[in-house]
This record gives C-alpha cells, structure tokens and sequence, in this order.
C-alpha cells in the first residue's frame, strides 16, 4: 500500500475527475475531503460506502481510502498536521481537542461515511470551506491564523455531529450490548483521567462488588482492568509521539503519569524502547 506524507502544516488540493487513478493508500497526516458534485463510493478501512453532493468525510493518519467514482466528481482536500494549531493553541486547549479527535479516532466501529447528521451544520462548514479556500489563495494579512481557527472550527462542529451520532447509535442497541462493550467504552472516553478508570468508580458506575468486576473483565477480554487502561493509554501516547510536538513531560501530564520518568518507565515495558527514541527511530522511517 501508498503512503503519503505531507510536509507543509497545511494544504488545499482540488481536483475534478471521473475516474480515481490513486491506489489505496494511507497517510500521516488528518484530511477533510469536500464533494462538491459527483456520486460512487468511498471506502476507508475496508468499509464501502455511497459518496454524494455535499458529503464530508474525515480521515485521521494511518487510515486507508480509495474512491470509486460513478459521476464526475469534484474533491477539495484539505491536508493538514497537528502542527496548524500549534503556534496559536495553548497547551490545556490543545490537548482538549487532541482528546476530543482520539476519542473518534481510536473507538472501534465509529460510523463511518458522511460525518455530517445535522444540514444546518453542514452549511456552516461549507461556507467556512469557502472562506479557507478564499485565504490560502489570496494569503491576506494573517491568513494563517484564519486558515487555523476556520480548520478548529471545522473540526468542533464534526466531532460534535459524529459524538451525537454515535451516542444515538449506542442509544438504539444499548439493550443488548454487552456490559463489557460498555465498561470498554468508558474507559476509552476516560483514559485520560485515572480516577474515572479505577476499579472502584467502575465496580460503583456498573453496579457491580471490585473483585466481580475485575474477574469479569478478565473472563471477557483475557486481560486484568489494569493492564487494559495501561495498554490503551499507551496506544494514546505512542500516538502524540507519532504525531505532535508535544515533550514528552507535556504527554505524560495529559496521560496522567506524576512525571516523565513514570511514564517513560511503562512505555519501556511495552516498546522495549522509551519515549524519546521511539519518537526519533520511527519517524526516521517515515
């Protein structure tokens, strides 16, 4: 498979075709993708789905897509890195929103497709597509800081509209979900903070005795409530070190270590390698 790299923080590519020449390929950066006529499929990670006039889709680094195109489509793409919003974010509203994007990115079986379920939502963003258009190509007086406030905007208003689909989704099958899908979820949505995913607010948050709980959870995913939040959070820190700038005492405060040797210390025993050179040897690669 392809894979792409971007080396600018941000950039547009426009294009009308009929027929998609791209091989399926993945990418280390995040993309909003605009049809602005056309109609086929669009597949990402293997799930196929129809693509018509005025649909958005969201693709988050490493995931992989091709489209099939059945009428003249026209695409913008707007490329982009973490980096667009470091020079005007501050670290605590950074990481809101770096939690907010891994919360979507890293829950299994996200719904797919078209991100957006609320039309008004979606003219608000497509009038903020035609603004940012309008910016990268003249590049007026503090463009970049328009360009970047637009993207944030952007990126709000979906995972508000993807959050709400997804709890309607929940909603509607919650009753025979599994309890271990719902302890799983939590602690996703929670991994950030330690008090939320300690065995003792999970016994009480799911009416269940610590030891019942915790036998349970080991019955049904072969692993100990522990060692899951611990493997999940790293997949969250490996994440960071792949894809932002963040130091890596900035990461392990917003994982919730005391401090960066806590953190470099469980890392170790996970990739055999700390932080630090994780980040240097696997981006060397890239």
């Amino acid at each position: 498979m392809i894979r792409y790299t971007l080396h600018e923080t941000f950039v547009v590519k426009q294009y009308t075709i009929n027929k998609w020449e791209a091989e399926p390929h993945n990418h280390n950066y995040f993309e909003i993708i605009f049809i602005e006529k056309g109609k086929g499929f669009h597949t990402i990670n293997d799930i196929r789905f129809p693509y018509e006039e005025n649909n958005i889709f969201l693709l988050a680094p490493e995931d992989a897509h091709y489209f099939e195109i059945e009428e003249q489509t026209h695409f913008t793409f707007f490329k982009f890195t973490e980096l667009l919003f470091s020079n005007k974010v501050n670290l605590p509203d950074r990481n809101y929103w770096l939690q907010r994007i891994e919360q979507l990115l890293h829950h299994p079986n996200i719904i797919p497709g078209d991100v957006i379920s609320h039309e008004k939502d979606r003219k608000v963003i497509w009038d903020i597509h035609n603004l940012v258009l309008d910016e990268f190509k003249n590049e007026k007086i503090y463009y970049q800081e328009i360009i970047s406030n637009a993207i944030s905007t952007i990126l709000s208003i979906i995972v508000r509209n993807i959050s709400e689909k997804y709890d309607a989704n929940q909603n509607d099958v919650q009753i025979n979900q599994r309890k271990i899908d719902l302890i799983l979820s939590h602690i996703r949505q929670h991994a950030y903070d330690n008090a939320l995913t300690k065995i003792s607010f999970l016994a009480d948050k799911f009416g269940m005795s610590q030891s019942s709980i915790s036998t349970y959870f080991k019955r049904k995913t072969g692993e100990s409530i522990h060692q899951y939040v611990t493997k999940y959070k790293m997949k969250l820190v490996e994440y960071r070190l792949l894809y932002t700038e963040f130091t890596i005492a900035e990461i392990a405060y917003q994982m919730g270590y005391t401090d960066e040797s806590h953190l470099t210390k469980t890392f170790k025993k996970h990739f055999s390698m700390s932080p630090r050179q994780y980040r240097k040897e696997v981006t060397a690669d890239k």
